[in-house]
């Protein structure tokens, strides 16, 4: 099933070797053929091919440019490959607004080019405004951590992973769109990689699988799914792909119906495979954002969120409280006014 390998750092096919082991554990998540003893499929989309890149070294850690190189390779090679998924486990510290950073342009080419582009929210929560690069492009689906508290069958126990990443981004769009589960995942990787000799504690004792835990993890569980989505519809967009995932969430509620964690650490709520791909919804995600124009630099777009100068608390522009049916306005994008910061050197981490 792999149809391609790609070296971002050396610039060829072939030689992805993954040095770290955090690569491989995203990847089993997303696409494992393996089974449990009791038959169910590890990874979320058994059946889905796979095209590697690699643009990060044995210490999990990589460069704005061959970040950029490995991503403008996938939309130079997306029909010859039919690549419709593009899983980013990793993140970097904004050092700009989202539209003036080049790793984030690179990522915007992607989701123009008709890429379902997945990206972890970054693993500095809770605090708000801890969304990274590139979760912090609006367009793309960013995802945050839940956990199952090691009850998967037990739904009243899940909570927000304590490290997910929250926003809003500086630009005021909310972020995540979705969480999803990303706390003590079981992977595959190899005993010799960095990650499984430093950090020998994560090893489960079965077989070569690994516990591991991260937005990364739970960004690998959403790819599957959005790769389950294309598998029953190849012909949506991206942003159709984002609407679905998005009005099928499951947001966590107190027993009295309120949100039990607010929409900057939850988004729409947690993703639901089996509503997501019964989902007929459209039109719902990335309405009043002009890409091409993003991308031309024609104008730049903000979001509804803001922060009250008295309470320093965030709130969504325009709505009564929070509308759950309203079609996501607070996703909606307006044109930003504001100048421009500087952007400076970019350094990537795998989450």
């Amino acid at each position: 099933r792999v149809l391609a390998q790609y070296n971002a750092t050396l610039n060829q096919l072939g030689d992805v070797t993954d040095e770290n082991g955090h690569g491989t554990h995203v990847t089993g998540v997303i696409l494992s053929t393996r089974r449990t003893k009791g038959g169910k499929y590890n990874g979320v989309a058994p059946n889905a091919n796979l095209v590697s890149i690699k643009a990060f070294g044995a210490d999990g850690g990589g460069s704005y440019a061959d970040v950029i190189r490995g991503i403008d390779w996938a939309v130079t090679n997306k029909d010859t490959y039919n690549i419709r998924v593009l899983n980013l486990s990793f993140s970097a510290e904004p050092q700009s607004f989202y539209w003036d950073d080049p790793l984030n342009q690179a990522v915007m080419r992607a989701w123009q080019a008709g890429i379902v582009v997945v990206a972890a929210a970054g693993n500095a929560g809770p605090d708000a405004m801890t969304i990274k690069v590139p979760g912090n492009v609006p367009y793309v689906i960013t995802v945050g951590a839940f956990s199952d508290n090691d009850t998967p069958t037990d739904m009243t126990d899940d909570y927000l992973a304590e490290f997910s990443a929250a926003g809003p981004t500086v630009e005021g769009f909310v972020k995540p769109e979705v969480v999803a589960p990303g706390r003590h995942l079981m992977g595959l990787m190899s005993p010799d990689g960095q990650m499984a000799q430093e950090h020998s504690s994560l090893y489960t004792g079965i077989e070569s699988y690994y516990s591991l835990s991260g937005t990364s993890q739970a960004t690998a569980v959403t790819s599957g799914l959005v790769a389950l989505i294309l598998q029953q519809d190849p012909t949506l967009s991206p942003d159709d792909v984002k609407c679905r995932l998005m009005a099928s969430a499951n947001p966590a509620v107190n027993v009295d119906g309120t949100l039990a964690y607010s929409i900057f650490q939850q988004g729409a709520g947690l993703v639901d495979a089996y509503g997501a791909l019964g989902s007929t919804a459209s039109a719902c995600a990335n309405q009043g954002l002009d890409i091409a124009n993003d991308l031309a630099g024609i104008e730049h777009y903000g979001g509804r969120a803001n922060q009250d100068p008295d309470t320093g608390e965030y709130y969504i522009m325009g709505l009564d409280g929070y509308v759950w049916g309203d079609g996501y306005v607070w996703g909606d994008g307006y044109v930003w006014g504001d100048g421009y910061v500087s952007n400076g050197s970019g350094w990537v981490e795998q989450e």
